[in-house]
């Protein structure tokens, strides 16, 4: 059995939990009420800090999953998501629309990493 570590531990969630040789991130949001380009470049600096914290990067990501509060952002988002991700080790991705925890949100990504 292994040992599990969190990072960002409160009462509801932890921001980053290790097991097993993964790092599992909670949804990241950035400044609620700024525009998609900018919560995004927010969310994948917290990214990039998380795992760096649990002893891994964004080259070792395998699955990332994006939720846009408006698909008609998409292309906003993947502007700054193809300047950030490294090209060749690119994760299995998924995107989807759906209502976020707040109205000002306009993107969450959720990622797993090896570490």
């Amino acid at each position: 059995m292994s040992d599990i570590k969190r990072i960002g531990t409160g009462p509801r969630m932890s921001q980053a939990v290790i097991a097993n040789g993964f790092v599992f991130l909670a949804g990241q949001v950035g400044e609620p009420g700024t525009p998609v380009a900018d919560q995004t470049r927010a969310v994948l600096a917290q990214i990039d800090d998380l795992l760096a914290q649990a002893g891994t990067d964004k080259t070792r990501i395998v699955s990332a999953q994006v939720w846009m509060a408006d698909m008609a952002d998409f292309a906003e988002m993947n502007a700054v998501w193809d300047a950030w991700v490294p090209q060749g080790q690119t994760p299995a991705r998924a995107t989807g629309e759906s209502a976020l925890a707040t109205p000002d949100y306009k993107v969450e990504i959720i990622v797993t990493a090896v570490l």
